[in-house]
């Protein structure tokens, strides 16, 4: 049967931000799965993902003998296999834009993810440095694309397509970046970035995330 739990295998929840998405749009979406975390740091990292995938990197779920890898073909998967889950949002219009969005920051956004990786126990500063050019450019396109997702499909609700959907999910690393960096923002970006931080899957992610001892330096960006 499709009810047949999954496996979900991650990277650190402090710094994975392509896990935290599909386990992300799995939670909210009511969606049973287990969990397996594969350090990153460990000598051993590639050899022990690639015991579940040859592509080498997380995240990756197990469900059924199927192995899935990339963090949005998983989220198609669990769309196709949970559909009363309802992953995507349920008009033919809102998910075709969901998906433009999502495809988007999974393709898209390289400043913002090269300067500022995804640290959630960084304090809330600015970089040292400032901030780039590039980077703000990023900033600015994804305030404008939330205003328009949420303009057309948000239903005056706070997230972008009415209730949470995989869109959320796939922004919500870069909601992370924007708050761990004090990047400055509209007051309407902070009203979007505030209703993903407080969903109760965000929560117990960072919750998680928080109590890892483990440091990846190249992730610790000043």
């Amino acid at each position: 049967m499709a009810a047949a739990k999954a496996m979900l295998v991650i990277g650190n929840k402090n710094y994975s931000s392509w896990s935290l998405r599909p386990w992300l749009a799995l939670t909210m979406a009511g969606i049973p799965f287990d969990e397996k975390m594969i350090r990153f740091g460990e000598p051993r990292f590639g050899r022990e993902v690639r015991k579940v995938s040859e592509a080498g990197m997380v995240p990756v779920l197990l469900h059924k003998g199927h192995t899935i890898w990339d963090s949005l073909a998983i989220i198609e998967y669990a769309a196709e296999t949970w559909p009363k889950a309802h992953v995507w949002p349920k008009t033919a219009a809102a998910r075709a834009m969901a998906r433009s969005a999502a495809a988007e920051i999974h393709s898209g956004f390289r400043s913002i993810r090269s300067a500022c990786p995804m640290n959630l126990r960084r304090p809330k500063v600015a970089l040292k440095a400032g901030f780039s050019a590039a980077v703000m450019k990023d900033v600015k396109r994804l305030e404008t694309l939330w205003a328009q997702c949420r303009k057309a499909h948000g239903k005056g609700e706070p997230f972008l397509f009415g209730r949470f959907s995989a869109a959320d999910a796939m922004f919500a690393p870069v909601v992370a970046r924007l708050d761990s960096y004090a990047i400055p923002v509209k007051k309407e970006t902070r009203t979007y970035m505030n209703a993903v931080m407080a969903t109760p899957g965000f929560t117990a992610w960072l919750a998680a995330a928080l109590k890892e001892p483990w440091i990846v330096p190249e992730d610790e960006a000043e």
